[in-house]
């Protein structure tokens, strides 16, 4: 399935990590006789030790992971393109990747969503600004606009990565990180926390987009959009999980164990790459041919040099120079041929990323100051997400049997009301249990199903050389609106009320539906290189 450069490095570096992580484990468990309070602690021996562990192994699964032949996959790989059988069935090696892909997808999703579950419990105890402690002078907003600062880069690192070291090396790299930031659940310190926070959302950020460039290579073409919007629809559970270990540990273990959470949760993704398969763009830029081969006729597909199609048992030809007026890199998404879709898509995103990041990150702080308890809020957003479930696989079927154009604008529009909605009566029925939960409803599944819709249409709507580039400039941009709003809850030392976060999602989201309706292409029913012109950028 293709492996990484340098196997002892990676493996070496993985076991480090790993020790490194467990040595701070010890110190988090000596607090459980003050409720698992740690502010203020000593850093102690062990916890040293993990972090030299932790940044030396770190460094030596990155060694094991850089291809060995850099410069010539910088001159390749912009020429390489992979397209999906579309006639071809779902195969056993697809029903495997996509199970895969959807674990992973979940387990990304569920760093950042669980910080809206930790600001509570972190501004109680370092005594932070918020609004059940208004009196606090540090605002509890600095760690989840760290975290979130950190999927934004990492969204953006992630889609130049995953042309370096690969698709399954990226999804390997993340899985290392995801282990070794979770002992951010162990720092005594609000400063500790910030900086790993970061660390972390720069591990969650590009996960994504990078899965589902390798579904939208692999995938055939009929099957393509329905499931992974879909798998994208994993935000929805991710959020169930994560307000339920809320709801059941947090009262026990404190805030902390929803960090603590991720060590397992990232080995388990180390352990499950073996069934997602390297990119066979990237083994065939690298010149392993007969790894790409392999690959390739597992899942039916074709490779194409220049304009010259080929059979995956065919051998392949020296490669045609990269060609064409294109741009490279991130501004190659603003060429003539993908200005349109690029509009709409970072609209779309900016929309998402303030629902996700301003109104369902503040939910339950929001839904305590109308006055529900911590735990109950917990349960409210659970049970909400639970009655969405059902709605994503209905988003999933609309998209891959209607219309994937029309699917975005009615999603979009139908959010935005919802929104409106919920800011204008949510005070009034902060009483009423069930009435509540249905207010609810709409927003949360918009939430997971616009990030669906937004990863699964951004991985469409661009050829493959820009590919990568695309889906992370979407999640990337998704995320600055996240930062922006995080920002100013920073500076304005107070979180915005549930009406505010709201109505700031429902604008942006309102024209993004005007802007599909005017510049979105239709991508259901037709091949990727029939969606956008096949430019391949310019070598800068």
């Amino acid at each position: 399935m293709g492996s990484f450069a340098r196997p002892a490095f990676f493996w070496a570096g993985a076991a480090a990590c790993t020790a490194g992580a467990l040595l701070h484990l010890p110190m988090y468990l000596h607090a459980r006789h003050m409720g698992y309070r740690m502010a203020g602690m000593p850093v102690d021996t062990p916890m040293l030790t993990g972090m030299l562990l932790i940044v030396t192994g770190v460094a030596a699964v990155v060694h094991g992971l850089l291809p060995r032949r850099s410069a010539a996959l910088r001159r390749q790989v912009s020429s390489v393109r992979v397209r999906a059988v579309d006639d071809a069935p779902l195969r056993p090696a697809h029903a495997a990747l996509l199970a895969v892909l959807s674990l992973a997808v979940t387990i990304d999703v569920m760093k950042p969503m669980t910080l809206s579950f930790v600001v509570p419990g972190v501004a109680k105890e370092y005594g932070l600004a918020s609004p059940l402690n208004p009196g606090g002078d540090v605002p509890v907003s600095w760690l989840p606009l760290s975290g979130i600062a950190g999927t934004m880069t990492g969204s953006f690192l992630w889609g130049w990565l995953g042309d370096r070291i690969g698709r399954r090396g990226s999804i390997l790299l993340a899985g290392v990180l995801f282990a070794t930031t979770a002992v951010c659940g162990a720092m005594p310190s609000f400063s500790w926390n910030v900086a790993m926070c970061f660390l972390m959302g720069t591990a969650a950020g590009g996960l994504i987009p990078i899965a589902f460039t390798l579904l939208v290579e692999t995938v055939p073409q009929r099957h393509r959009g329905w499931l992974m919007v879909l798998i994208g629809g994993n935000v929805t559970v991710a959020y169930i999980l994560t307000s339920w270990l809320a709801a059941t540990l947090t009262p026990t273990y404190s805030w902390r164990i929803l960090w603590l959470v991720g060590l397992p949760t990232g080995l388990l993704l180390i352990a499950l790459n073996h069934w997602i398969p390297e990119s066979p763009r990237y083994l065939l830029a690298t010149g392993r041919t007969e790894d790409a081969r392999r690959v390739l006729a597992r899942y039916g597909s074709t490779v194409q040099y220049g304009s010259v199609v080929r059979d995956a048992a065919a051998p392949p030809d020296e490669p045609e120079p990269a060609r064409g007026p294109a741009r490279s890199g991130y501004r190659g998404l603003f060429a003539a041929s993908f200005r349109g879709p690029t509009l709409a898509l970072t609209v779309l995103a900016v929309g998402a990323g303030l629902m996700t990041y301003g109104f369902q990150m503040w939910l339950p702080t929001n839904l305590g100051r109308l006055g529900i308890a911590e735990v109950s809020s917990d349960r409210v957003l659970r049970d909400s997400a639970l009655i969405s479930l059902p709605l994503n696989v209905l988003t999933a079927l609309l998209y891959g049997l209607w219309s994937s154009r029309r699917t975005v604008i009615a999603l979009a529009a139908l959010t935005a009301a919802a929104l409106v909605a919920l800011a204008v009566l949510a005070e009034t029925t902060a009483g009423h249990g069930l009435t509540l939960r249905l207010l609810l409803l709409v927003p949360l599944w918009g939430i997971s199903a616009t990030a669906a819709v937004l990863a699964a249409y951004s991985s469409e709507a661009y050829p493959t050389p820009l590919r990568a580039l695309g889906t992370s400039w979407a999640a990337g941009t998704s995320k600055a609106g996240g930062v922006a709003i995080l920002a100013l809850s920073v500076a304005a030392v107070a979180v915005p009320p549930l009406g505010v976060t709201a109505l700031l999602g429902a604008v942006p989201l309102a024209l993004a539906a005007v802007a599909f309706a005017l510049y979105g292409p239709e991508t259901r029913g037709r091949r990727l290189d029939e969606i956008v012109p096949e430019q391949v950028p310019a070598r800068a």
